[in-house]
């Protein structure tokens, strides 16, 4: 068997102070690259990630008409209706479960439970 290298994991990283940076492949001089260094370089905002049920439409929609496509503004309106038949749902599941709750707090105490049966 070949012997371990040893671990890194407890070692500081070595000084770079008197190191010149690393050269990264070929040099060439362009404006978009040496102005934002003048300027100080801006970070790029990442895009908030929107969450739509597209993927799941167009599986749908090829499993039932394979040869059929569908419109961006016909995507968001199926995109919409699928949230507020979702939110519809929950919302009905929520005030169900708190009724529930409530006729079980107020309810007869002969009619419930002493104790949980699993």
């Amino acid at each position: 068997m070949a012997p371990k290298p040893a671990s890194t994991a407890g070692k500081a990283p070595a000084s770079t102070a008197g190191k010149a940076p690393a050269k990264a492949g070929k040099k060439t001089a362009t404006k978009k690259s040496a102005a934002p260094a003048a300027s100080g370089e801006k970070k790029k905002r990442k895009k908030t990630r929107k969450e739509t049920y597209s993927s799941y439409i167009h599986k749908v929609l090829n499993q039932v008409h394979p040869d059929t496509g569908i419109s961006n503004k016909a995507m968001s309106i199926l995109n919409s209706f699928v949230n507020d038949i979702f939110e519809r749902i929950t919302s009905g599941a929520s005030s169900a479960l708190l009724k529930e709750v409530d006729n079980l707090v107020a309810g007869n105490p002969d009619e419930c439970a002493s104790y949980p049966v699993w």
